[in-house]
């Protein structure tokens, strides 16, 4: 790398209230910073409303040479941004399933793996109806935890009832609404995809008159303070965020220095931490 002051550029298509309640990507930017800051290397946070306007931000900063690199989050399978950066020649690093990369770098974390671990948490206590309530199916980690629920569920002969959100406590609300009433068996246990859902379906489990971990036991995919402070405290899988970030940033560094082609960086594996909504 030359020794001028460089960018690595990160995009987020969220909705901004979504952001703004959802710690995961505070912690991810916290262990990028960790690293890239003694580097020498500014990291560059743009938040947008969607894909053409991500798109379009790639196109700039490589135009105007704002960034040295930039991290790709939340891929589709066959992402149009792979081949994207590629054509406009900025280094990426891919958060996410090496198969949606195509050679770039990778981060990665077994969302399958993962998520087939909560299933059989929760049929080990005993649960034989388990809803899952995930983020967007349009991504392909999303895609990835949901077939992960459902080869667990069925070895082990469960019914897994779904809903599909979009991160936002009130999308866990109307979820966990459809979890609850689309079926003849209603579920005894529901896993959420973010801490965010999680909440939002702790007030809809409350408003039906239902109590958890009694009559509904819950599982966060993210740990976090609103995990714990919520009453009752949430079981969570359990990830170390800021270790995630740590590793893109290096991931994002070596690519800059043309070094990781191929490259997965595998993050640390998940932990399921055990709170009285499971008791």
């Amino acid at each position: 790398m030359s020794q001028e002051p460089q960018r690595v550029g990160l995009v987020l298509a969220r909705a901004s209230q979504v952001l703004g309640e959802e710690p995961f990507y505070h912690e991810f930017i916290e262990g990028l910073e960790r690293v890239l800051t003694p580097a020498g290397v500014s990291l560059l946070v743009k938040v947008v409303t969607d894909r053409a306007a991500e798109t379009a931000t790639y196109e700039q900063w490589a135009e105007r040479k704002q960034v040295a690199g930039v991290m790709l989050v939340d891929l589709s399978p066959d992402d149009e941004r792979v081949p994207l950066v590629r054509r406009l020649g900025i280094p990426a690093v891919v958060l996410g399933d090496p198969s949606t990369a195509d050679g770039l770098p990778t981060v990665w974390t077994d969302d399958a793996r993962f998520a087939r671990d909560a299933v059989r948490f929760l049929a080990e206590r005993g649960h034989t109806v388990v809803g899952h309530v995930s983020g967007p199916l349009l991504f392909a980690h999303t895609q990835l935890r949901r077939g992960g629920a459902e080869a667990e569920a069925g070895e082990r002969g469960l019914t897994l009832i779904t809903a599909e959100g979009d991160y936002s406590q009130e999308s866990g609300r109307q979820a966990t609404e459809r979890v609850l009433s689309d079926s003849p068996a209603r579920p005894t246990a529901i896993v959420y995809d973010n801490d965010m859902m999680a909440l939002g379906g702790l007030e809809t489990i409350s408003e039906r008159g239902l109590r958890v971990p009694a009559d509904v036991s819950v599982v966060a995919w993210d740990d976090s303070a609103q995990c714990q402070l919520a009453v009752p405290a949430l079981s969570a899988m359990s990830h170390d965020v800021g270790r995630i970030g740590e590793l893109g940033a290096g991931a994002i560094l070596d690519a800059m220095r043309d070094a990781s082609a191929d490259t997965v960086y595998e993050a640390p594996k998940a932990q399921i931490v055990e709170r009285e909504s499971t008791t």
